[in-house]
């Protein structure tokens, strides 16, 4: 579904990714970890085409990613989760949900999406009509899930998804995303700091660090890997 080969990408003409390579099935659970500064927010910029590539090569089921604008991206179905969450504050948490299903996806399959969403956040059906900008951290990170899964995605992209979070509510967000995985077959990459939390759900994982990936391979591999267990698990 999603192979890059060879990427580099930065800002002001200096790179931040340096000949980065993954490749990502349909329906895969793939976890990008690595320290703060590694390069994982600017992966997924690049994909969404916010950084542009200096060069490499980025396809999506068979197409050129990089020769497709931004903005159309999410009409491919990229949907990317952003670092803090970044709901519209003074929009009801129903009109954020309407914000996301802009794409022609989205639209199609809204009555189904909705449902969907309010199955597995009860709390934004509860609360709706509310303000997002008065939502707790927790529910403010459901809506802006709620939100890219509103676009119909066939990939969603989950960036720090429990940065601020208490241990409690990033458990519980961490589980919704691995529900959404099983019942609807989604792709999921996901970049997070809690590295044994990220390969206990993953299917697939990736060690980013200054910029180029250093290991990769199954959650079980990657946890008896010496350097990992030593710099990412505590061991």
């Amino acid at each position: 579904m999603l192979k890059i080969t060879g990427l580099s990408a930065g800002y002001s003409g200096l790179p931040v990714l340096k000949d980065v390579s993954l490749h990502i099935k349909a329906g895969d659970f793939a976890a990008i970890v690595g320290p703060n500064g590694a390069g994982k927010t600017t992966l997924f910029k690049t994909i969404s085409g916010t950084v542009p590539a200096m060069q490499g090569k980025i396809e999506f089921n068979g197409q050129d990613l990089l020769a497709i604008k931004p903005s159309a991206r999410p009409h491919l179905g990229i949907a990317h989760v952003p670092e803090g969450r970044q709901v519209f504050p003074s929009l009801t948490v129903f009109e954020n949900l309407q914000m996301g299903a802009y794409t022609q996806a989205g639209q199609t399959a809204w009555e189904d999406s909705i449902e969907k969403i309010f199955s597995w956040f009860p709390v934004l059906a509860q609360r709706s009509q509310a303000q997002a900008g008065a939502l707790s951290g927790g529910q403010q990170q459901m809506l802006a899930i709620a939100r890219g899964i509103a676009s119909a995605p066939k990939l969603l992209m989950f960036d720090e998804p429990s940065m601020g979070l208490s241990p409690v509510i990033a458990d519980e967000i961490f589980e919704r995303i691995v529900t959404i995985h099983r019942d609807i077959g989604l792709t999921v990459l996901l970049v997070e700091q809690r590295v044994a939390e990220a390969l206990h759900y993953a299917s697939r994982g990736y060690v980013l660090e200054s910029g180029r990936v250093v290991l990769e391979g199954s959650p079980q591999e990657l946890k008896r890997n010496d350097r990992v267990r030593r710099a990412y698990l505590g061991m």
